[in-house]
């Protein structure tokens, strides 16, 4: 943005007036210096003429953009007046997977309910989208959006394997996508400088990076239960399987050691094969970061195969939810995810705390959040909100927003106070808390939520 022109203008008009008046005073000094006649006698000097009355020089002209963030470089988005500024959101809202998905979904909505207006303009998120948990789903979904080029931004997605798809379409299309859920490393960074394999330029998330979540669980499983044996199982999503992979890594770093490591199909039910494979190294623990109906057969059929009778089962955040914590065979079982204990955490931008939030969420939906990353989802649409106010303005009538903008008002991101906590973008869109803990589930249908505040385990890099 150069706001350069009227201040250049307005100086030559200041420089050609005091060149004339210095022109002026020259002269009359020649004069007087040259004015004796041919007898010698002195004549009087003319009188200087006076110098023409000037008016003052015009203040520059005011940028009408005010001061916003971006240089135009993709673009930008015009919303006339009357019209609303188009975001989506696109997180996997059906299926075994919904529990998961569906509560930062509706978060996204109650977000921009609180945030309100953009200077005057309407936010829009339309009909949800769903990505399904896959990445057909969220290649499908993302080509829907991308065919709208007034969409500023997107929110999601819930699962790794639908941004892995997702995330290339939109960014390139100069959106931006921001993830309350995903947390595999793969889509941001190694947290040691070096991009993930499927690291889009545009892609943010508040989630946590698994790398964390990986070593929380494995000092919880060495340090606090005291084994020195653990295998693992992942289906091959990239949430899984780097979650599994993190956790291996960070067991073995501690002392310990990894007995198995293998994976399922997302749709199988007969997993008697893989325990079987598990078994034969006798671990103590057995982590499996899946989701559900997966998950589900692996905690029924796991203490049935011999060997894995007293193996301790461990879980993650992906069945962390109210459909999977009330099923008898995982009352007892441990769970890693991201700690919500918010307290009186309020976002800086709404002025809303966790207790808001939870109130308008049964007010409006009749239940609690099912999942562990409502709060995140919040926070998310709301940076997203705050970004494009930060780079946009009103030009006779119409909203513009500089694509470009929005995404460095997030790089930029430092220090902002989020439900969640304090929020820091670093250069490969990780935003969000590495605070996780580690919950015991008591059972029951009854003790959902008691079950998600039930925290034998803290840990924070």
């Amino acid at each position: 943005m150069n706001r350069m022109g009227h201040l250049t203008k307005s100086g030559k008009r200041r420089g050609a007036f005091s060149l004339f008046v210095s022109l002026l005073a020259m002269l009359s000094l020649l004069a007087t210096s040259c004015g004796d006649d041919d007898d010698g006698g002195a004549t009087e000097a003319p009188a200087p003429t006076a110098a023409p009355e000037t008016t003052e020089a015009p203040a520059p002209t005011a940028d009408p953009r005010g001061d916003p963030m971006g240089d135009g470089s993709l673009g930008i988005v015009e919303v006339e007046a009357g019209d609303a500024i188009q975001i989506r959101s696109l997180q996997a809202i059906t299926g075994d997977v919904g529990a998961f998905g569906l509560p930062i979904d509706r978060a996204a909505y109650i977000a921009v309910d609180d945030y309100g207006q953009i200077k005057g303009f309407d936010v829009d998120l339309g009909a949800s989208l769903d990505d399904l948990c896959s990445n057909d789903g969220g290649q499908a979904a993302a080509q829907i959006i991308v065919a709208d080029e007034d969409v500023v931004g997107v929110l999601g997605t819930s699962c790794s394997g639908a941004a892995v798809a997702a995330a290339p379409l939109i960014t390139n299309a100069g959106m931006v996508l921001i993830s309350g859920g995903n947390t595999s490393p793969a889509l941001t960074s190694d947290l040691a400088g070096n991009a993930g394999l499927n690291h889009s330029v545009g892609y943010y998330r508040t989630a946590h990076n698994d790398l964390y979540q990986g070593a929380a669980m494995a000092k919880f499983v060495f340090g606090e239960l005291g084994f020195t044996t653990a295998a693992a199982i992942h289906d091959g999503d990239p949430y899984t399987q780097g979650l599994a992979q993190a956790f291996a890594d960070a067991f073995e770093a501690e002392g310990g050691t990894v007995t198995g490591f293998s994976a399922i199909n997302k749709d199988d039910t007969d997993m008697v094969p893989v325990l079987t494979e598990m078994a034969t190294g006798t671990p103590e623990a057995l982590f499996f970061p899946i989701f559900q109906p997966a998950g589900d057969f692996i905690a029924d059929q796991a203490p049935g195969v011999s060997g894995l009778e007293d193996t301790v089962l461990l879980a993650a955040d992906g069945l962390l939810n109210a459909n999977y914590l009330p099923l008898p065979q995982t009352t007892g079982m441990y769970f890693s995810g991201p700690d919500q204990r918010f307290g009186e955490n309020v976002n800086q931008s709404t002025g809303k705390t966790a207790t808001d939030f939870t109130t308008a969420y049964d007010e409006r939906y009749g239940e609690v959040p099912s999942s562990a990353f409502w709060a995140h989802g919040y926070d998310a649409a709301v940076l997203l909100l705050d970004a494009i106010d930060a780079a946009s303005w009103v030009e006779d009538g119409t909203l513009m927003i500089d694509r470009q903008g929005v995404r460095d008002y997030l790089y930029g991101l430092r220090g902002y106070r989020g439900m969640i906590g304090t929020l820091n973008c670093d250069d490969f869109g990780d935003c969000g808390s590495s605070k996780i803990t580690v919950v015991q589930n008591i059972g029951g249908e009854d003790n959902v939520e008691a079950s998600l505040n039930n925290v034998v385990y803290s840990y924070e890099p």
